[in-house]
């Protein structure tokens, strides 16, 4: 079977083929000759998902899938969200959008967050979706070098160190996209 991953994220493409079955062939969007910048224009995690996977079926004719991931922070009304990418800007960046959000909570006492991937899968001519979800607070300062994104200012629920801190194996194994990403294995294992 041959799929195409919507990313332009190198990081995300790596994590993500580490935990595909390996008859499973991904392809990037550089594989299929797609330079355009996809779209990502809906206001939930779920929309934006949705809204790539659309544009890799209609605009290139591939099977593929596409996620977004967001990270939820309970204090700030669930801010960044879909938006977790380009929270400082459209510049993308993660240290600028760690900062944004450290300044953001420093009146709060409530530190809870959860990151959430979205999977849509469009196969066969179908849709489907599958959602991981990591609970887990912000810390006050940045720990860690690995990972990326938030991932130095986030601990999940009954750990002590950041994302950042513990491999990429480990984050997998309790992550938000880990969790996502099982559940597509297992559908297309299914079929």
């Amino acid at each position: 079977m041959q799929l195409v991953f919507a990313t332009n994220n190198l990081n995300k493409l790596k994590e993500v083929q580490s935990l595909i079955p390996q008859h499973i062939k991904l392809l990037s969007l550089e594989d299929i000759g797609c330079f355009e910048d996809v779209p990502e224009t809906q206001h939930t995690i779920e929309g934006n998902a949705i809204q790539k996977a659309e544009y890799i079926k209609t605009h290139h004719g591939y099977d593929c899938f596409a996620d977004d991931t967001g990270l939820e922070v309970e204090a700030l009304n669930g801010e960044p969200g879909a938006y977790s990418a380009r929270y400082a800007g459209e510049q993308r960046n993660a240290d600028d959008n760690m900062d944004k959000l450290l300044n953001e909570l420093k009146p709060h006492t409530n530190r809870q967050a959860q990151f959430k991937t979205v999977i849509a899968l469009h196969l066969n001519g179908k849709l489907e979706t599958f959602t991981g979800i990591c609970e887990g607070d912000i810390t006050v300062s940045r720990q860690g070098d690995n990972g990326f994104g938030y991932d130095p200012i986030f601990k999940a629920k009954g750990y002590k160190k950041t994302f950042a801190e513990i491999s990429m194996e480990e984050k997998n194994s309790i992550g938000h996209r880990g969790k996502a990403v099982k559940q597509l294995v297992d559908f297309l294992n299914s079929i």
